[in-house]
This record gives structure tokens, C-alpha cells and sequence, in this order.
């Protein structure tokens, strides 16, 4: 049986997991293991330390899970991702952005291999260009979801003082949205970057759109002069107007969410430089090496997914909060979501079955220790909680160590009292200064702590390209690996589609005239009430004072 036969064929089998004498095993054995945080559990991988002393351990938990890993066939389903295989079995396609890692030339799908290194020489030279010229000093980024979030969170990350020049993101349809974005830029010094795999996303292409618009009410004579394109698509790049020597094409078996690390990074480049984009491939590649080579034990992509499938599919927990203790990783948890959340918020495993067990936590959060202010209450004394996954680094900015000391101090203390919590009797000692006994009782039951919630520590030397490279590849592969277990494919978003084809036949609606009179639109009462309500509004004279942003009401 061929490597691509054997890909879609086993993977398509990987179903009946509730039902398996293996998950049931597992799910026992976490039930019954401690979690106490007594025993050290820490992982070197690719320059990161994952510490998960902090979620539950126990022998029989661990040797469950190995013959969990074994009896879905983990180990072949890695190979066959790194292989190039088509593990998106649903659209015949592999998954293979990790062979666009730091500027590898392995023999790709279809002989791709020489386009893809091209492109990215191509990509290079453009930059180079662009900087050597000085003609731009801003970047409009035009994109949505993974054509986004990519080059959004490695530009808060990277930029500042060091920033070759300015950029500013549009990636929502909202009109408000692009003109804050172009609001005070010179469009004759701008240079817009479309980044579509498609090039079919109507968000993206409306605002493509209205930046042409804009570039040529700025007075620009040869608009296709300030357009780049990054798309699988280039022959609609260049029916856009794109000069064919500025459309940068992206390999079609790269999906969205993983397109940063193909030519889709070229606003990264712009803005922050290439080197960036070096050093993030370096350091995923690093980290792909290690989840390819070590061993289960000492897997820091498994052990992370292991302790995820504990704590969603066995024990409940429907969300998972990601607390950056970094300003700079303000964007994380956005690209999480969508690489979490699309990859595994599905239901259905391989044979069209129902997988059996919850899947996908929600992931949310913001960075400490702002978080600490917002939701940790939550966190510490809510009936059900949340794992947490804090995320620090050993180095922070050189001039300003005290408080990044004190920044690492907060991660380590949070992470500390949602294990231990708080009981009453150590309550009741910080009220013992209340005579009244029934009333310090009363005030010491609401400072109880219950405790017990897990928790992983993933701790990077610096923040560094290198640094976040590892750390988005480690979340990829953990994602990879509970796909695998629960037996769903990580790599299509059919629940993208089924809302954008109803949007489409829905706003040709809100456009009917009034003069139509009623009609019966053939949906449920909320949605025709709202479509008849808007044809009213949108159709009727604008009032006379109505508000618009930056200009005073008048009265």
C-alpha cells in the first residue's frame, strides 16, 4: 500500500475512539491521578522549557497513554505529515508547511520544490528593493484570519524602534475599519499588500478595492506600482492590477492558518525584516525536529496535547486560557484561537461518525498581568474554572529588569495559587483580627481558594524570532497530535463555509428597494424582520444630526 493510499486511508478509519478499551483506560487513569505538582515535569524542546509539573501525573496515567497514542496511530500520522502525505483527507491535500521551514529544499508535493524556493528568492529580492529604493514608508496589509494574524502578531512582537517602516492592518469589512487604517497616510509613500490564498475572500477583496480607490484619489498616476499580492491565485491578483512581478504565490497545500511561514510573511519582511522571518522558520524547524525525534516521554508537542486531552475530553474543561506574560505577544492569542479552533472545532471523526468526547476548548485570554486584573478572579474562584497554559520568558527588556523581575514574579505566584488555593483554615487566620466569630467565618468562606486546577509553563530564554518560531510550532503539532486521537481532520474549516455562502444571498436582499413592497424572503421571522428593517433604514433620508466619529454632536 502506497504512503498517500495508506495517509487517507488510515486516517479516515481513526474513529470509534470513545468506545476503545484504550480511552477508557486513559480516561481512568486520569481520573485517578494526582495532581499536586510534587513531582518535576520538565521538557526541553527547540530552546523552550515546558514545565507540566503542574498538571496531572501518575505511572498508570502515562503508560495509558502510550498505548493511547499507539492504538491511533500517532507515530504514522506524524510521518505521514512530514512526508507531504495528504492528511487533509477531506480536500485530497498534505499539509506540508513544515517544509517551508527555514528555507528548506526537500522534493515537495508535485515537484514543487523549486517554486517554492524560487518564491521565496523572489519575496528576498523584493524587499531588498523596496528598502534600497525608499520610495514607501508604510505598508497597508490587506488580509483576514491566517493571511492576518500571522504577520500582525510578529510585527507587535518585532517592531518599534527598530521598525523600517510603519504598517497598519486591515482585515475587517467594516468601513470604519479601513479608513482608520489609511487615515493620515501619504498614499503616494504607501505600498498595499493583498495577502489571499484564494484571492476570493470578500472581505478582502472590498477592501482591496478600496484601496485602489484610495491610492488613485491620493493622486497616484501608476496605482499597480504600490500593489503586491500573496495568493495561490495569480491569475486573479493580476486581473486586480497587480503586476505580475509583484504577485508572490503561495503553495496551494499550505492552509491558511500556517501560511506564515510562507511568502504570506512578506509584510513581516517589509516592516521588521527578513531576518525575522529567518530566525521564526529556524526555530519552527528546530522544533519540528524534536517532535519528530523525541521520544513520547520527553515530546514536548505530545506531552502538551496529552495534558489537553485530560483536561477537555476527560474532565470537562471547555476552555483554555492562554496568559502571555510578554506585551509584545498581545496578537498569541488570536493566532491561537485560529489555530486551535479551526483546526479542531469539530465534531465528526474520519468515517462521518461522531467523535464521542468534547473536542477543541475555547482558547482565550489576554497578557499578563493585565489578564490578572480582568478574569483571573475568575480563574481562582469560579465553580469550574480553566486550565491555564502561562507562557514568560528568562529575559526581558534590557532597561527595564526590575520589572520584568516582577513580571516573571506574578506567572510564577498566579500559577502557584491555582494549584494550592487557599483553605479556610488558612482564611480564617487572616481574619483572626474580627472578633465577631460569626462574621469572620462568613468573610473568610469568600476567600477560599478551591485549587486543584491545572496548569502548563512554557518559558522561552528571550523573545526572540527564534524563540516565537518553536513556540508557534509547538502549539501546530500539539494540535496535530489530539487531532490524530480524536480522530478528525485539522486541516479543512468547512464551518467557514456554510455562513459566507448564506451572507452572500442575504446582502443581495438587504439591496432590494422598498419600492419592492413586502417581500416574503423565505427565511426564519428574526432574520427577514432585520432585512426589511435595514432596507428601511439604510433606504430613508440620514438624519440631520446624526453622529459621526471625531465631530461633535450638536444639540
Amino acid at each position: 500500500m502506497g504512503k498517500a493510499k495508506y495517509a487517507v486511508e488510515a486516517l479516515r478509519a481513526n474513529s470509534g475512539l470513545a468506545d476503545s478499551a484504550e480511552w477508557q483506560a486513559f480516561a481512568q487513569a486520569a481520573r485517578g491521578a494526582e495532581l499536586d505538582g510534587a513531582a518535576l515535569k520538565v521538557i526541553e524542546a527547540a530552546g523552550l522549557c515546558v514545565d507540566l509539573s503542574m498538571q496531572r501525573q501518575s505511572p498508570t496515567l502515562e503508560a495509558a497513554a502510550m498505548a493511547l497514542l499507539q492504538a491511533r496511530g500517532v507515530a504514522d500520522a506524524r510521518q505521514a505529515l512530514f512526508a507531504g502525505e495528504p492528511v487533509n483527507w477531506t480536500e485530497g491535500k498534505p499539509a506540508w508547511h513544515t517544509a517551508l521551514r527555514a528555507g528548506r529544499t526537500r522534493e515537495q508535493p508535485d515537484g514543487q520544490d523549486a517554486d517554492s524556493v524560487c518564491e521565496h528568492s523572489r519575496m528576498t529580492d523584493f524587499v531588498r528593493r523596496v528598502d534600497q529604493t525608499a520610495d514607501f514608508n508604510t505598508v497597508l496589509h490587506i488580509g483576514i484570519g491566517g493571511s492576518d494574524w500571522g504577520p500582525r502578531l510578529a510585527v507587535q512582537a518585532f517592531g518599534g524602534a527598530q521598525q523600517r517602516r510603519q504598517i497598519r492592518f486591515v482585515s475587517n469589512i467594516d468601513g470604519h475599519a479601513f479608513h482608520d487604517a489609511v487615515a493620515g497616510l501619504d498614499p503616494r509613500r504607501c505600498l498595499v499588500v493583498v495577502s489571499s490564498k484564494s484571492f476570493t475572500t470578500a472581505e478582502t477583496l472590498h477592501n482591496a478595492r478600496a484601496a485602489i480607490a484610495w491610492l488613485k484619489q491620493g493622486g497616484v498616476a501608476d496605482v499597480s506600482d504600490h500593489l503586491a499580492a500573496v495568493t495561490a491565485n495569480v491569475s486573479a491578483a493580476r486581473a486586480l492590477g497587480v503586476p505580475s512581478s509583484q504577485v508572490f504565490k503561495m503553495c496551494d497545500w499550505v492552509g491558511g492558518r500556517y501560511s506564515v511561514w510562507s511568502v504570506a510573511g512578506l509584510s513581516i519582511a517589509l516592516t521588521v525584516g527578513a531576518d525575522v522571518l529567518i530566525g521564526m522558520r529556524a526555530g519552527a524547524e528546530a522544533m519540528d525536529q524534536h517532535f519528530q525525534q523525541a521520544p513520547v516521554a520527553s515530546n514536548a508537542p505530545i506531552q502538551l496535547a496529552l495534558a489537553g486531552l485530560v483536561n477537555c475530553s476527560v474532565l470537562g474543561h471547555n476552555s483554555l486560557n492562554i496568559a502571555a506574560y510578554s506585551a509584545r505577544l498581545l496578537h498569541l492569542v488570536t493566532y491561537l484561537q485560529q489555530l486551535e479552533m479551526e483546526s479542531l472545532g469539530k465534531r465528526v471523526a474520519g468515517d462521518g461518525a461522531a467523535v464521542g468526547v468534547p473536542t477543541a476548548p475555547i482558547i482565550w485570554g489576554m497578557p499578563g498581568t493585565d489578564g490578572q486584573h480582568t478574569f483571573f478572579q475568575w480563574l481562582h474562584q469560579s465553580e469550574d474554572g480553566a486550565p491555564v497554559d502561562f507562557i514568560a520568558s528568562l529575559q526581558g527588556h534590557a532597561d527595564s529588569p526590575d520589572a520584568h523581575r516582577m513580571l516573571l514574579a506574578n506567572c510564577l505566584a498566579q500559577r502557584q495559587a491555582l494549584l494550592r488555593g487557599k483553605c479556610l483554615e488558612q482564611a480564617l487566620m487572616d481574619v483572626a483580627h474580627i472578633d465577631d466569630q460569626e462574621r469572620a467565618l462568613s468573610l473568610a468562606q469568600h476567600m477560599v481558594h478551591p485549587g486543584g486546577r491545572p496548569s502548563t509553563l512554557i518559558v522561552l530564554r528571550q523573545l526572540d524570532p527564534r524563540g516565537l518560531g518553536a513556540l508557534l510550532a509547538l502549539y501546530e503539532h500539539k494540535v496535530f497530535v489530539q487531532s490524530v486521537v480524536w480522530g478528525i481532520n485539522p486541516f479543512d474549516q468547512w464551518g467557514v463555509e456554510l455562513g459566507k455562502r448564506l451572507a452572500t444571498g442575504i446582502e443581495r436582499e438587504l439591496a432590494v428597494p422598498v419600492s419592492a413592497g413586502v417581500v416574503d424572503w423565505g427565511h426564519d421571522a428574526s432574520t427577514s424582520y432585520w432585512i426589511d428593517r435595514y432596507r428601511s433604514h439604510a433606504q430613508a433620508p440620514r438624519p440631520r444630526h446624526a453622529w459621526v466619529p471625531g465631530v461633535a454632536a450638536h444639540l
